[in-house]
């Protein structure tokens, strides 16, 4: 899709209903802790919100019905994925076609400033475009061509040296040697038929009750992109034409999540805005608690159908409930709207085998998916028995071709926790610190 049309018609969908809702740019702005400018710009066209969450909360404030909910998250799926192509290609232009002005093969740094030259005992370089009489030395780029290759190699073969070194050769799944990389939350990983998977293994489950999951585990493969270790190409030919985005720490509304974390509440930051609340949840060691709202986007990665044939929940460990202390994200006294009812369902996690089944007035799978026409799955899994690690399998399917993408957090299994008889605590408006839930007194 051009990326006019894709940002139009995101900005024009979120124009009518703010136009619909009645309330003024300024309102809407102070709202959503933004600034007026930014807020029309993104009405305009002129930019995309990088998260989807404070769209949705402009949604929210004008009233959106669920349908139209997740059109607008359909429709910035879109304007979103144009964005991303026009930041790589811009990453990927060169200084020719960036109007360096060098020539082929030659570096913009290169060219010393006449002052330089002068004292180095060399002559001043002539002008760009003059003509000097004599034609460019091919000898000299070809050695400096050599030269720049021979670092590259040097670098490469130094990068290779050291990864050998590491433990288990960097890859191993106790995250020693993760080296500090970071992959964005939910990042999918791939299995699919015909191919050779990221890992052989389902996410790792080792974590112990006392602690979250931070162990990364085997390194995964994003959805739709070549396995771990294949050379560049591999992941089109492995003929994935579907990708999945996971936000495991989406809110079905403001008062829907709680966090469980083994910190007194003395040592808690405030609760943060939906879109800080995975920051959070890493700062602070915590785990979703009672449920977690899953938020899954499911795109194809050319204009061909893909059938979405189901979602399957696989536990990957069960353990008794974390005994920390349970923090609501709600402020006591504000209001809360209701979630999206479209393409939801709901998992218990206390079940001795786990499955989604559709929320009431919704469709069970299987769904078709395609470049221009992704769906947006919400899940609810809700537990109270099990501190519970779970992961997602999505099959797919493409005229022959078919597959599994496994879907987690970061190459981890999502975590959620029971929260039974656990210290609650909520944090008043106005206030300085955490208090006992229930204790505030509303004016």
């Amino acid at each position: 899709m051009p990326e006019h049309t894709a940002a139009a018609d995101f900005a024009a969908l979120l124009r009518e209903l703010r136009d619909r809702s009645g309330l003024s740019y300024g309102v809407l702005a102070k709202r959503l802790h933004m600034s007026t400018s930014t807020l029309h710009r993104y009405c305009n066209g002129d930019a995309v919100p990088a998260d989807y969450a404070p769209v949705e909360r402009l949604a929210r404030l004008c009233k959106a019905h669920p349908e139209e909910l997740v059109e607008l998250h359909r429709r910035w799926v879109l304007a979103d994925a144009v964005r991303g192509r026009k930041g790589a290609a811009a990453a990927e232009t060169s200084p020719e076609e960036a109007g360096s002005g060098t020539g082929p093969g030659q570096e913009a740094s290169e060219a010393a400033p006449p002052a330089e030259a002068a004292s180095a005992g060399a002559p001043p370089a002539a002008p760009v475009g003059a003509d000097t009489g004599t034609s460019p030395a091919p000898a000299r780029r070809r050695t400096r061509t050599a030269v720049l290759a021979g670092i590259a190699v040097a670098a490469v073969a130094a990068g290779v040296a050291l990864a050998v070194g590491l433990p288990g050769g960097g890859s191993d799944g106790d995250g020693d040697g993760d080296g500090g990389r970071h992959r964005p939350v939910g990042a999918a990983g791939v299995t699919a038929e015909g191919t050779a998977p990221a890992s052989s293994s389902p996410p790792s489950a080792a974590a112990s009750p006392s602690s979250p999951a931070k162990d990364k585990g085997p390194a995964r493969t994003p959805a739709g992109s070549a396995p771990a270790g294949a050379p560049s190409g591999e992941g089109q030919k492995s003929g994935v034409p579907v990708t999945v985005r996971a936000e495991p720490y989406a809110w079905e509304s403001p008062c829907s999540q709680r966090y469980l974390a083994d910190k007194p509440a003395s040592e808690m930051k405030p609760p943060p805005l939906e879109e800080g609340a995975a920051a959070w949840v890493a700062a602070h060691g915590a785990v979703s608690s009672g449920q977690q709202y899953l938020r899954l986007t499911v795109q194809g990665t050319g204009p061909e159908t893909v059938v979405v044939d189901g979602l399957t929940v696989r536990v990957a460990g069960k353990r008794a409930p974390l005994a920390w202390n349970d923090y609501a994200m709600a402020y006591p006294g504000v209001g809360c709207g209701g979630g999206v009812q479209t393409r939801a369902f709901a998992v218990s996690l206390d079940s001795a085998r786990p499955s989604l089944t559709p929320e009431p007035g919704n469709e069970d799978f299987p769904f078709k998916v395609s470049e221009s026409d992704p769906e947006v799955y919400y899940l609810t899994a809700s537990v109270s028995a099990y501190d519970v690690d779970w992961y997602l399998e999505l099959k797919w399917s493409s005229g022959d071709r078919s597959g599994t993408l496994t879907v987690d957090d970061e190459g981890r299994p999502f975590r959620t926790s029971g929260n039974k008889g656990r210290p609650a605590y909520e944090f008043p408006i106005g206030g300085d610190g955490w208090v006992p839930e229930g204790t505030t007194k509303l004016e």
